[in-house]
């Protein structure tokens, strides 16, 4: 059974820090490209950031560039989403989102809100 489950969202002020994690279980994560996805109320879902499978390759959207650095730990199964001087439009609902040719998995989200 494939799962993938956020957590580290919260409240936290502008300028604030958070560290997301993605918990993989039910296939071959250190395979798979990872991502983080956002979805902030009335907007479609963004690609964040992604990750190679041997973590040889990161992308960023430009929002975030400087800001926010994903990493991955195919030993634990894990990849994170580190992200420094928030701000208000950084308020979404965060997923992680495993793909490997045509599977596709998905997380079911954790709230980051960002105010003060």
């Amino acid at each position: 059974q494939v799962q993938l489950v956020e957590s580290g969202g919260g409240l936290v002020q502008p300028g604030g820090s958070l560290r997301l994690s993605c918990a993989a279980s039910g296939f071959t994560f250190r395979l798979y490209a990872m991502s983080w996805y956002r979805q902030a109320p009335g907007k479609e879902r963004e690609l964040v950031a992604s990750i190679t499978y041997d973590e040889s390759l990161t992308n960023y959207a430009d929002s975030v560039k400087g800001r926010f650095t994903i990493s991955r730990d195919n030993a634990k199964n894990t990849v994170y989403l580190q992200m420094n001087s928030l701000k208000p439009e950084d308020t979404a609902v965060y997923y992680c989102n495993g793909r490997l040719g045509r599977n596709d998995y998905w997380g079911k989200g954790t709230l980051v809100t960002v105010s003060s």
